[in-house]
């Protein structure tokens, strides 16, 4: 194992290549995961490139500051902070989104709650209703814990006729979801509340015109990993991202009752609830279903892993 004095000593000269393989070579020793990935998507913050420039520029050496804050990044990373949080970004539904440990990192599994609202709902591109050819009214979606705001915004991208509410816990992260929808043009159609799930929505129904303040979609990746099950998560994961978008209770599956419950309370009949779910839960969080009254058409979707990733139900 190479001291950090040898390391230094190798990186004072170092072409775009030979710091790429050093790079991929430490991530490795540290057991990172991803860890080419991970050198590459550094570097390229690093330098301001993309990968076409880093790999057809392989002999440009680098510039001192440019190595130096190279490095110190592999390093973070070698010790264990998530590459999005070093870098600030992460790439969710082909959009690029700000992250940082203020949210959740999003994962590409949640992209299938995306496709199941959007097969729910039906053509979202259509603004009239097809039998008269009267305006469609503008669609009303939640998105409860936003996070980062990569559902809502991805939702406010593909539904142009939708007007979102948008509600978090913590208001650090309703500040990233809001720079996120300002980067992607979706701002004016999204408002951001700072509450715990439906709660403040849930009071505005009950006042004057109860009727126009009902939803047609209503989505979540709630926090649903046990608290007894902390240590069997990637230590990047469990020491870094914030532990109230991870944990809800002891068993994991706390919240999806309360958030079952608001959100047949706040659906039109017809209106959809889709959430994601977590591992080994689905049978409970169908149960819950089935113990209320007013729900249909509860469907099971599995990720690209075989495991069933997301719930939707329709309001009667």
């Amino acid at each position: 194992m190479a001291s950090a004095e040898s390391r230094n000593r190798l990186r004072a000269q170092l072409d775009i290549r030979a710091a790429l393989e050093q790079a991929i070579a430490r991530l490795r020793e540290a057991r990172v995961p991803s860890h080419t990935l991970a050198a590459e998507l550094l570097l390229m913050h690093a330098l301001g490139c993309d990968r076409t420039w880093l790999y057809t520029h392989p002999e440009v050496l680098l510039e001192p500051l440019a190595r130096e804050k190279y490095f110190a990044l592999v390093e973070r990373r070698a010790s264990g902070e998530p590459t999005q949080y070093l870098t600030g970004k992460q790439e969710f539904w082909a959009l690029e989104f700000e992250v940082t440990p203020d949210v959740l990192i999003p994962r590409p599994e949640t992209e299938h709650l995306v496709e199941v609202a959007l097969e729910r709902l039906g053509p979202p591109g259509i603004k009239i209703n097809l039998p008269t050819g009267a305006p469609r009214p503008r669609l009303r979606v939640a998105d409860v814990g936003t996070g980062s705001g990569a559902l809502a915004v991805a939702l406010a991208h593909e539904l142009p006729h939708a007007e979102i509410h948008a509600t978090d816990i913590s208001a650090p992260a309703l500040a990233v979801a809001e720079r996120n929808a300002a980067r992607h043009a979706v701002r004016d159609r999204i408002r951001f509340i700072h509450t715990n799930l439906l709660d403040s929505v849930l009071d505005e129904s009950q006042v004057a015109d109860r009727e126009s303040r009902l939803f047609d979609l209503i989505v979540s990746n709630p926090p649903y990993v046990a608290r007894n099950k902390a240590e069997q998560l990637p230590p990047e994961v469990r020491d870094h991202e914030p532990a109230s978008a991870l944990f809800p209770g002891p068993t994991g599956v706390e919240i999806y009752a309360r958030l079952i419950e608001q959100a047949g309370s706040l659906l039109r009949p017809g209106g959809i609830l889709v959430l994601e779910l977590g591992y080994d839960s689905a049978n409970h969080v169908r149960a819950i279903f089935s113990g209320q009254h007013g729900w249909t058409n509860v469907t099971l979707t599995n990720d690209l892993a075989g495991i069933p990733r997301v719930i939707a139900a329709e309001r009667l």
